[in-house]
């Protein structure tokens, strides 16, 4: 009976625990290449440099398919029990924070050339972008469609899932049926590598890049003495203290700049709020400058980026 009794207890804690498993956040978009396919490209100016990026708004202004494709995957999704971010949300979110100018001209205001897209993903917060591309064939009076999922890291753009393949020809002329058919059995292979990705993350931290640079103001370099330690060395043992299990590599280091690469930083703070780049290294700036009175100005570069200049705010 005691036996029964203590089988029972971790049952009911392991169910407990499995319940409350965070699951990554996603939002849905049109692939770079089905968006220039339809004519919703638009330019950006970064640094001098035009750059092409898909206009998500316009897409979802002039196409309904689109609409109904991103119906049918946010369906299939929360009928597997994955949250999901709205993008035509999220755009508008977007422009209700006054930043529709600024999206524009991807300019901000430190002089870090920021994409639109980048000014996107920190709006949406969703920790994987789902890329969709479909094409639908046509044989006599039957119809298939032919897509490609990828699941990539909003943070580092790498491609963390995906799933492709063509659907059985049907007579059926509707594209979200025929999507749900030819989706339905790949789809839990690929939230199964989501949730790999995911919980990799919470076991070993989001993955970011910093850099550390001076500007030309600064009464030192990073080579300088503090408290008989150099600034850099400093730098490098926050990093180290404050990552998840120390995980990260120095790639470079002078006396005038260092940079950081896979840098894990945790998902969430002791607070269990959402941990990003920016806030994550607003605890070095606070450091040099509570310990150090060192002032330093902090950038970003999307979601995955941060980079601190030391000298002045």
């Amino acid at each position: 009976m005691k036996n029964l009794v203590i089988v029972l207890v971790f049952l009911s804690f392991t169910l407990n625990v499995f319940s409350q498993a965070k699951k990554p956040t996603i939002m849905i978009v049109p692939s770079d290449v089905w968006c220039n396919n339809n004519g919703y490209m638009m330019e950006f100016d970064n640094q001098g440099k035009a750059v092409k990026i898909p206009d998500y708004k316009k897409a979802l202004q002039s196409n309904t398919d689109l609409l109904l494709v991103i119906s049918k995957i946010n369906e299939l999704m929360a009928e597997r029990g994955f949250p999901l971010k709205n993008l035509e949300s999220a755009i508008k979110t977007l422009e209700g924070e006054s930043a529709e100018d600024a999206m524009l001209t991807s300019k901000s205001g430190n002089g870090v050339s920021e994409s639109p897209i980048d000014k996107l993903k920190k709006t949406a917060k969703a920790d994987i972008w789902m890329q969709l591309t479909w094409s639908i064939n046509a044989t006599g009076p039957k119809k298939s469609i032919t897509f490609n999922l990828q699941g990539l890291d909003a943070y580092t753009d790498k491609q963390v899932s995906g799933a492709s393949g063509t659907g059985q020809p049907s007579f059926t002329a509707e594209l979200p049926v025929l999507l749900e058919e030819a989706v339905l059995s790949h789809i839990d292979n690929f939230n199964s590598q989501l949730q790999k990705h995911f919980d990799d993350l919470f076991a070993n931290g989001r993955e970011i890049i910093v850099r550390i640079k001076k500007f030309d103001s600064f009464d030192g370099d990073l080579e300088s003495e503090y408290e008989g330690e150099e600034l850099g060395t400093i730098i490098e043992n926050w990093i180290s203290a404050n990552t998840v299990q120390g995980r990260f590599n120095t790639t470079d280091a002078t006396e005038n700049m260092m940079l950081f690469e896979q840098v894990r930083i945790p998902l969430f703070d002791d607070k269990n709020k959402a941990v990003d780049a920016r806030g994550w290294l607003k605890g070095l700036q606070k450091t040099l400058k509570d310990k150090y009175t060192i002032d330093s100005k902090l950038m970003m570069k999307g979601l995955g980026q941060a980079q601190l200049v030391i000298g002045e705010k």
